[in-house]
């Protein structure tokens, strides 16, 4: 029987943590610091648009991690930025019966196009998952997500390239979960349409105008698009999708707002940024390829900076990181 690792009690680790729970896949949920505790003694707080109940989730701390044995996966829910030292933890644990974790599947949550790269170093059999779930996570021991009637829209597949059973396992348990999931060989392309989405994120961490606002937006998904074509990505486009998500919709009155998402949700916390993994990846691509990415790098300075400061979203103008 597979049973899934989730390695990190965030948005999308917990409310995935959730499903499993309350529809019997076998799972343990592994966190870390004051979120892990506080689900480990009073459950997690799971809000959703029809109801809010409390969770009780196999959970354990990092630092005593659970047992794992030939069977399971791991899927790595933590940010882009935690990465690197997740994986190097995770990969050199002990499997019951002999073998390490890096010959164990791994599915990489993350958005942008760093984590598979970082986690084929160590795992010999990694998967990529793009996921579209509007989920938050802000305040310590609940999660809420916002959407209906599934949670979330998830493609996977083998990493760089392909599809096998395990992938279409994966696929067939998340839609078990209650996530609207098709398994794709061409994971990469997906992973490439995600980020550019999700260097828009960064745009939520400044005040401004509406109109200013979407003039940034507009251009940075242009020259994000411009460099990974120069870099050889193909993104993936919505009408290629083989799974209807046409019926898929943000509740009204879920408490997903917009201008909310990971980004702005790690700021609000106090958390570490991964804009480096998003604006930053197109910024290092640009590099690589000969394309200036003068607004991509405009905003990552800027939110290093305000990062650095310890300022929270909506404390500076948009206008003083270019002019638009």
């Amino acid at each position: 029987m597979t049973r899934y690792i989730i390695i990190g009690a965030g948005a999308v680790g917990a409310s995935l943590a959730a499903e499993f729970e309350q529809r019997g896949i076998a799972y343990a949920l592994v966190g870390r610091g004051q979120q892990a505790a506080h689900i480990a003694t009073h459950g997690l707080t799971y809000r959703r648009p029809a109801e809010t109940r409390t969770v009780r989730l196999n959970i354990h701390d990092t630092a005593s991690p659970p047992s794992l044995a030939p069977g399971d996966i791991l899927l790595l829910t933590v940010k882009s930025q935690d990465v690197e030292a997740a994986t190097e933890f995770w990969a050199w644990q002990p499997v019951e019966g002999g073998g390490l974790a890096a010959d164990l599947p791994l599915v990489t949550f993350q958005n942008g196009l760093a984590a598979e790269d970082i986690a084929l170093r160590r795992f010999s059999h990694v998967y990529a998952a793009s996921i579209l779930i509007p989920a938050r996570f802000t305040v310590t021991g609940e999660v809420v997500v916002g959407s209906e009637p599934q949670l979330g829209v998830v493609t996977v597949g083998r990493y760089p390239h392909g599809l096998d059973d395990t992938a279409r396992t994966i696929a067939a348990d998340l839609t078990a979960a209650n996530y609207l999931v098709e398994a794709r060989a061409d994971i990469r392309r997906w992973k490439a349409a995600k980020l550019e989405h999700n260097v828009t994120n960064v745009v939520e961490l400044f005040a401004g105008d509406a109109d200013v606002r979407t003039t940034a937006v507009d251009a940075l998904v242009a020259e994000a698009r411009r460099v990974l074509q120069a870099a050889g990505h193909d993104p993936a486009a919505r009408s290629e999708r083989t799974v209807d998500i046409s019926g898929w919709r943000i509740a009204e009155g879920s408490g997903i707002e917009r201008g909310q998402q990971s980004t702005w949700q790690s700021f609000t916390r106090g958390a570490s940024s991964e804009v480096d993994y998003l604006n930053g990846e197109i910024v290092r691509l640009g590099r690589l390829h000969g394309v200036e990415t003068p607004l991509n790098a405009a905003f990552q300075r800027a939110a290093a900076e305000l990062a650095r400061d310890g300022h929270k979203p909506g404390t500076r103008d948009i206008r003083a990181v270019a002019a638009f």
